[in-house]
């Protein structure tokens, strides 16, 4: 009986230890089945992951920018990988997130491309000129040295061009005939004997020899002596240089022939020549500082006397002459001098200035990138500008800035790269009607 119920006892442990283990292992396959995600599942947020990555990023060619697609692939034109761009809305600056056109460039990129800002503030504008021109006599101490009679060059006494004359110098002699038989005919009246008549016609002899430019005492002379002669001698009627000889020993010439030009030296003109855009800023009495290639080293200092009013219809310049004391003879006629002046532009004064570098040219727009301010990325935006007038590596900005905003110096040609490989507005796709678009953005205004 005992080993009965022993019997019994072991078989209802062993159906209930099998009971609690097929309990235990049925609550694990249900927590497995519920608690564990399945490869259907992963591969299918994978996919979904995907999809919004390719979603959010737009796919174009680095050799045809205007090519964008939403999805990567082959280039229709060229057939080369499309490259991504960035991607649309993942900025972090909000500022920035507002304008579609915004360029953005890492602190890298920026240092690969040398790009320098500066802050754009008021001045008052100083406008450098620099003129080229001649050393030239001083057309009014130019005196032409001529022929009084008709006859021919017995002999000349100044031989070369630049042989330094003074006033009373024998220049030639001429042989005359007409001079010859007047001189004959004085004589001839000064033996008649006295009477009414001899006064009249001797004082006519002696005007007549007067306006061949024979002095008193030289007919004084004839007279005294009683002899003629055949040769009259031109005397110099000034101080200077022979600047021109237009005759020779033997030359047959008519009164009136010019036979030297002589001028005075001791005082030059430095005549500039200045283009017709820089005429509104010459006036006469400015200050010109000039040197000479011939004389390295020193500056020379005059005032503007004379502007010529006519524009030379071939090189589009006009005159602009300058008078120098030159008692020292070291400026000569056709020297080269470069002329400097500094003008200042009242009718610019405290308007913006900026750097020639920071402007991008397009035709007749003129283009510059602002930073954007408050970025955690360097952040750049194009405006369209409106400038004056040029300075030395500068210009003035009538309209488009304002005080105190920062603009690209250097380096805005690779931000506008960017821009164009990125598919935004650029200096080469801005039409007017985006430019005001632009100008109008919040935080953008002018």
């Amino acid at each position: 009986m005992e080993k009965q119920y022993n019997k019994w006892i072991n078989e209802t442990l062993k159906k209930s230890s099998l009971r609690y283990l097929l309990i235990l292992l049925v609550g694990l396959a249900l927590g497995w089945l519920f608690f564990h995600p399945s490869d259907h599942n992963g591969k299918l947020e994978s996919a979904k992951k995907e999809v919004n990555e390719h979603k959010h990023t737009i796919w174009t060619c680095s050799m045809h920018p205007q090519i964008q697609m939403d999805k990567p692939g082959k280039c229709p034109i060229c057939g080369m990988d499309l490259i991504p761009l960035k991607e649309s809305g993942s900025s972090e600056d909000s500022s920035v997130a507002i304008n579609p056109n915004v360029v953005q460039l890492s602190e890298e990129a920026l240092a690969l491309a040398n790009v320098q800002t500066s802050v754009v503030s008021n001045e008052n504008p100083v406008k450098d000129l620099r003129l080229y021109g001649k050393i030239q006599p001083d057309e009014r101490l130019i005196q032409s040295q001529t022929a009084t009679v008709n006859g021919r060059v017995e002999r000349l006494w100044i031989n070369y061009t630049g042989e330094s004359v003074r006033k009373g110098q024998t220049l030639a002699s001429i042989y005359s005939p007409e001079l010859y038989t007047a001189q004959q005919e004085l004589l001839e009246i000064v033996r008649m004997n006295d009477s009414q008549q001899k006064s009249y016609l001797l004082d006519a002899a002696r005007e007549k020899l007067r306006l061949w430019n024979l002095t008193n005492q030289q007919i004084a002379a004839i007279e005294k002596s009683g002899k003629v002669s055949s040769t009259i001698e031109i005397k110099a009627t000034t101080n200077g240089r022979v600047i021109a000889k237009q005759v020779n020993q033997g030359d047959y010439i008519n009164q009136g022939t010019v036979l030297f030009q002589i001028a005075d030296l001791s005082r030059v003109w430095a005549v500039f020549q200045a283009y017709e855009g820089d005429l509104p800023f010459l006036k006469q009495g400015s200050k010109v500082d000039f040197t000479l290639q011939a004389i390295p080293g020193k500056h020379f200092f005059g005032t503007i006397s004379f502007i010529d009013p006519l524009i030379n219809p071939l090189t589009r310049t006009a005159g602009v002459r300058v008078e120098i004391n030159n008692s020292n003879s070291k400026l000569k006629p056709e020297m080269f001098v470069t002329g400097n002046l500094k003008v200042s532009l009242t009718q610019y004064k405290h308007q913006l200035v900026i750097p020639q570098s920071a402007i991008l040219w397009t035709g007749q727009r003129s283009i510059v990138y602002v930073k954007v301010p408050g970025t955690s990325t360097p952040s750049f935006m194009m405006r369209e500008i409106m400038v004056g007038t040029s300075l030395s590596g500068a210009y003035v900005v009538l309209s488009g800035l304002k005080s105190g905003e920062e603009i690209v110096t250097n380096g805005a040609f690779s931000i506008d790269a960017s821009a164009q490989l990125e598919g935004k507005q650029s200096m080469m796709n801005q039409d007017e009607s985006k430019t005001r678009e632009t100008s109008s953005m919040p935080g953008m205004d002018m």
